[in-house]
């Protein structure tokens, strides 16, 4: 390629070196981008020519030739070239070359700098709405199982330690819960995410009367970037986006983490479904939790890209900077592996098996309904820091005998406090520790099914919009 034929070449004498075309090119990896590029491309048209910069023939062209352009790219036709830099130049010159001058007419008025902050966003736009829907299949997964699980004791840890007894169902729920809010977030995120960069130009604007509010309303944006500068030249909006999958990647990793405990034959809590699973090549007993592994393991490469993106942008000064294409990669990877996790998740939830029997009798174990003790001599009038005392007592006679408090006697607890009596044992069993907090987020079996209902509705209102 001449570099009369470059869409800069008029001011340069000497063609790019071979190497350099390549290594400045965005081609390989921007062309992802095209049918947003189109789509802009298309509403740019149409608003020349609503202002009298094409004629009524000129658009027919333009867009008969851009969607002629996106059916070529859609079949893998398309003739992608480095030379033409990134995707911008390559769907102006194949058009062009398809209708003639009246492709040339088609960048009036715009700067790729403007140009690729719109597909972009355009590109992130939708992404956003797709891993949302992927977060509403995952947590309606995780609603299914709390359902079919809020009766089920299992142990609740902290510092992973025996805490207290909480069922199944209530833990899916606090998972259903933390996607909530990154789901929130990701809405959020996307109102910055739906500002149209057009019309910015390369940086000052144009000199031609764009109507702006008329392009943004074709491309479904809430209007215009209000600063020129800006519009072209921040990333903020995709490093949130990073932010936030960063977010959901920290609550997969976690869930990850739990997942590949639970499967361990030191606890067995659960068994995930063959599919998802490897085993060994020397070892054929093994069943390999490999996707919550990979999982948690994909975490770090996300945490990875928005510390890329936030370096990329901290030095740089107004407006557009090459250094700016290198923003695409760690995006696109930022989309690609937060849906593969979500879907991975949303996939696997269902086929979950709990082990009830193993839940259960680890929930005997560490003394879990020890602070049911406590608050059952609160209510009897012991002060709380007593009854604390009183029921450390009782845990140290269990240690020392290997019972749980369930199996003492209820003379041997009646010699550490008069204020026990023979209704005690209705706290320290497993049941009835979990049935006593029927309060709001509480961990009773009827309060995790009005939370499964509660969930739903709003599923249920989320997918509708």
């Amino acid at each position: 390629m001449s570099i009369q034929q470059k869409p800069w070449g008029g001011r340069f004498e000497e063609a790019t070196d071979a190497f350099v075309e390549a290594f400045t090119g965005s081609v390989d990896f921007d062309k992802r981008l095209a049918s947003h590029d189109i789509r802009g491309s298309i509403a740019h048209a149409t608003m020349l020519e609503r202002l009298g910069l094409l004629t009524g023939e000129e658009l027919r062209a333009i867009v008969g030739g851009l969607e002629a352009i996106g059916a070529e790219i859609e079949a893998g036709e398309f003739p992608w070239s480095v030379r033409l830099e990134d995707v911008h130049m390559n769907i102006e010159a194949r058009l062009t070359q398809r209708i003639g001058e009246a492709g040339k007419k088609l960048h009036t008025g715009r700067s790729r700098n403007d140009q690729v902050a719109t597909d972009v966003r355009l590109y992130l736009r939708a992404e956003i709405d797709r891993i949302c829907g992927l977060i509403l299949r995952l947590q309606t997964a995780l609603v299914d199982l709390a359902e079919r699980e809020a009766g089920t004791i299992m142990p609740g840890f902290t510092h992973l330690q025996v805490a207290q007894p909480v069922t199944f169902g209530h833990h899916m729920m606090a998972w259903y819960e933390m996607l909530s809010r990154d789901y929130d977030r990701l809405r959020d995120c996307r109102k910055r995410v739906n500002v149209m960069p057009l019309g910015a130009a390369a940086l000052a604007g144009s000199s031609f009367p764009l109507d702006r509010d008329y392009t943004a309303a074709l491309l479904d944006f809430s209007g215009p970037a209000a600063n020129s500068l800006d519009a072209v030249s921040d990333r903020d909006f995709a490093i949130e986006f990073a932010a936030c999958a960063s977010l959901v990647l920290m609550h997969l990793s976690r869930f990850s983490e739990e997942l590949i405990l639970w499967t361990s034959a030191q606890f067995g809590f659960v068994e995930l479904p063959d599919a998802f699973c490897t085993g060994s090549s020397i070892m054929p007993q093994k069943k390999n939790p490999d996707v919550p592994e990979l999982i948690r393991g994909k975490s770090a490469r996300v945490f990875g890209h928005l510390f890329a993106l936030l370096t990329l942008m901290k030095s740089q000064p107004l407006a557009y900077n090459k250094d700016n294409q290198e923003d695409k990669e760690p995006l696109f990877d930022t989309v690609d592996t937060l849906s593969g996790c979500l879907r991975a998740f949303a996939d696997m939830m269902p086929h979950v098996r709990p082990n009830r029997p193993a839940m259960y009798a680890s929930a005997r174990k560490g003394y879990a309904t020890a602070t049911d003790l406590a608050d059952y001599l609160v209510r009897r009038g012991t002060p709380f820091r007593d009854a604390h005392e009183i029921v450390g007592k009782a845990v140290r006679l269990g240690l020392d005998t290997g019972r749980d408090l369930a199996d003492i006697s209820l003379e041997e607890l009646q010699s550490l406090s008069a204020a026990i009596g023979p209704d005690v044992y209705e706290v320290l069993t497993l049941e009835g520790s979990v049935a006593a907090r029927s309060h709001l987020g509480g961990t009773a079996p009827d309060r995790v099914r009005r939370a499964v209902a509660d969930a739903r509705v709003r599923l249920a209102a989320l997918q509708e919009s």
